[in-house]
């Protein structure tokens, strides 16, 4: 809720009713988020780790659908997606989890590690100068893809229902094909 509130399309009522649960100031309102996001985060993770040490991944077996996908959302966002690679892959191969997300946990790892990714589910922003105005503004980019003429086969066969393409409409992104050397290229972009 609160990704969703940071992230999502504004005005936003659950946007709204978290900056005045937490009495945001204008000014704040994006750190103030971030804080809570990151807190949020950071107890959901301690909570997942500790039932997948008790009881392994709780897949679709111990929670049934969709719960089964809960403790996946949680560490797609944690600091670092390697520890918990393995982990998604085997739950994805015994039918445990959707293989469509552990495609997105791929990759996420991939991008992260400044590889090129397979399955085109991961985006990339980074703040530019905008020429009209001198202000500062925000672009986005589907993170560069391994053969992205055979990216949409993948993502069908991985589960996925909408076209690279759509999913970058969806993100509200016009998708281009970028290599890993025309990122590290673009004014304004910042390799972690």
């Amino acid at each position: 809720m609160v990704r969703e509130a940071l992230y999502g399309p504004i005005p936003n009522p659950v946007r709204d009713s978290l900056v005045a649960a937490h009495h945001l100031p204008a000014s704040r309102v994006v750190s103030g988020l971030t804080a809570v996001l990151r807190q949020t985060d950071a107890a959901n993770l301690q909570r997942v780790r500790a039932i997948i040490r008790r009881y392994g991944y709780p897949g679709k077996t111990l929670v049934g659908s969709p719960t089964n996908e809960a403790a996946f959302y949680v560490l797609q966002h944690a600091p670092s997606q390697a520890p918990h690679l393995p982990l998604i892959r085997r739950a994805a191969a015994q039918g445990e989890l959707p293989f469509r997300l552990y495609a997105m946990m791929l990759d996420r790892h991939r991008m992260e590690s400044q590889q090129v990714q397979e399955y085109g589910t991961q985006a990339q922003g980074y703040t530019t100068t905008d020429p009209a105005t001198g202000r500062p503004a925000q672009q986005a980019f589907i993170w560069p893809i391994r053969d992205p003429a055979q990216v949409n086969a993948r993502r069908r066969r991985a589960g996925f229902e909408l076209t690279v393409e759509q999913n970058a409409q969806r993100l509200g992104i016009k998708y281009q094909v970028l290599t890993l050397t025309q990122v590290h290229r673009l004014p304004g972009y910042a390799s972690h």
